[in-house]
């Protein structure tokens, strides 16, 4: 009896995460601009709209554990190849550009108030 209740648990606690990493993939991706997906060289932002919405379609009708791991690879994939990429290409955040220092802030060199 225990064990059903940790599976059960468990079991939950693996629908909640990969759900809402379905949801963040799928916004980071509606977020992006479509030409950053042609300049970034990635498939279209249709493409990946698709993909990762019929990911969160499959993970909120039919929560099989099969269909969950595999659309999180997709989620994965987008999230670790494809957004870098857009961010990279739209100039956001990701790395120091302008050859800045780690003590840098956001409106200049932070310099302790001296």
């Amino acid at each position: 009896m225990l064990r059903a209740g940790f599976d059960s648990l468990l079991t939950l606690v693996m629908f909640l995460i990969f759900t809402g990493f379905a949801v963040a993939a799928l916004v980071f991706a509606a977020m992006a601009r479509e030409d950053a997906y042609r300049a970034a060289e990635k498939q279209t932002k249709k493409f990946w709209l698709i993909v990762l919405g019929i990911n969160l379609a499959l993970n909120l009708l039919f929560p099989m554990l099969f269909l969950q791991i595999a659309g999180v690879i997709a989620a994965i994939v987008f999230m670790v190849d494809v957004r870098p990429a857009l961010q990279q290409v739209s100039g956001g955040g990701g790395g120091r550009r302008g050859g800045g220092s780690s003590s840098d802030g956001p409106y200049g060199p932070y310099n302790g108030g001296r």
